[in-house]
């Protein structure tokens, strides 16, 4: 019975030592418990536990539990939140500006090519994290962004009248530049006060987001969705530095592997998923989504191009910006 009870102890200690060893990263995102990033997370999560045997595990916050995306990213650069799937905070670094540039891609074959993991897009943010002390580890591509209101929309496919809609945008010089070029009036909320202030009527919609996000996040407060492709939106998975040296070597090439994985799964499913979400916010909520005409389409990036892109090339270094626009393009 002694022996017994020895080896059980011996057992229980060794289980004890094997737990202890496995290391927990706390992961942030912006989307409620739920939504598609939340349950790509989790699977992602599973696979990296799967793929280091245990040794990593991590744990997802949804729905800016730990904050706001831009403290999130201030928290990662020093380490005080270990890793964030999110868009790019600027405010840090206003060159991350190029990753919102408005119109810059005008559809999925070009996104891909922009964004992806060969694309200028994907190597100039990862050196751009790297200044702030974090590890890029994906991208990942979300949807193109369009516009919803709290109300009917006025001219929406006529980028030369205004139409006195005020509208929340990110703190984006990008974004605020690109609602007045289209006819709104930008005004820039913090994304967690986003929903209050078109619930009481401070602004009467949101610039900043796509389909899925306004059903996400603001699905009682979308009356119309206007599908504009102003931006291409592509959220980053970061980790602190400091947190993923403290993993060994093996641990770390897993992770990356992991998280190259998830990003190229994205790139299958994503523009299915765009379409998909557009089709819920009017089947199940009875949003007008707004059919705009090529043509329209066509003017409101010209006008963008024409009246944002200089301005926002000036705010973030306009030899540096051109650069990687004109490869963008070419």
């Amino acid at each position: 019975m002694n022996i017994l009870l020895g080896a059980t102890a011996v057992a229980a200690v060794v289980g004890l030592a094997c737990t202890a060893q496995a290391e927990e990263l706390k992961m942030s995102h912006v989307r409620p418990q739920g939504a598609t990033i939340d349950v790509e997370l989790k699977d992602f999560a599973k696979s990296v536990k799967d793929a280091t045997g245990g040794d990593i595990d991590i744990q997802i916050f949804a729905a800016s539990a730990l904050g706001d995306y831009t403290v999130v990213q201030e928290a990662v650069s020093v380490g005080g939140i270990d890793m964030a799937t999110q868009p790019a905070a600027t405010g840090t670094d206003r060159q991350m500006q190029i990753a919102s540039f408005p119109y810059l891609a005008a559809n999925w074959d070009e996104a891909r090519k922009i964004y992806g993991p060969d694309g200028i897009l994907h190597s100039t943010m990862a050196k751009l994290y790297a200044k702030q002390d974090i590890t890029m580890l994906a991208a990942y591509p979300v949807y193109f962004g369009g516009i919803s209101l709290n109300r009917d929309p006025v001219d929406p496919g006529d980028p030369s009248k205004s139409n006195g809609i005020k509208v929340r945008v990110p703190g984006i010089k990008s974004f605020q530049l690109t609602g007045e070029a289209l006819g709104y009036i930008p005004a820039p909320i913090p994304f967690s006060e986003a929903f209050t202030a078109i619930q009481t009527g401070v602004v009467d919609g949101v610039i900043g987001s796509g389909a899925e996000g306004y059903y996400a996040s603001f699905r009682d407060v979308t009356k119309s969705y206007i599908p504009a492709n102003t931006h291409f939106e592509v959220w980053f998975m970061i980790i602190s530095n400091e947190s993923l040296s403290s993993l060994d070597a093996e641990d770390q090439e897993a992770l990356k592997k992991a998280a190259a994985d998830f990003e190229a799964k994205r790139w299958i499913v994503a523009e299915e998923d765009q379409g998909k979400w557009e089709k819920r916010l009017a089947d199940e909520l009875g949003t007008n989504v707004v059919k705009l005409t090529d043509a329209q389409l066509a003017a409101m990036a010209a006008k963008v191009r024409e009246d944002v892109w200089p301005l926002v090339l000036t705010d973030i270094d306009s030899e540096w910006g051109q650069e990687i626009l004109d490869k963008a393009r070419n």
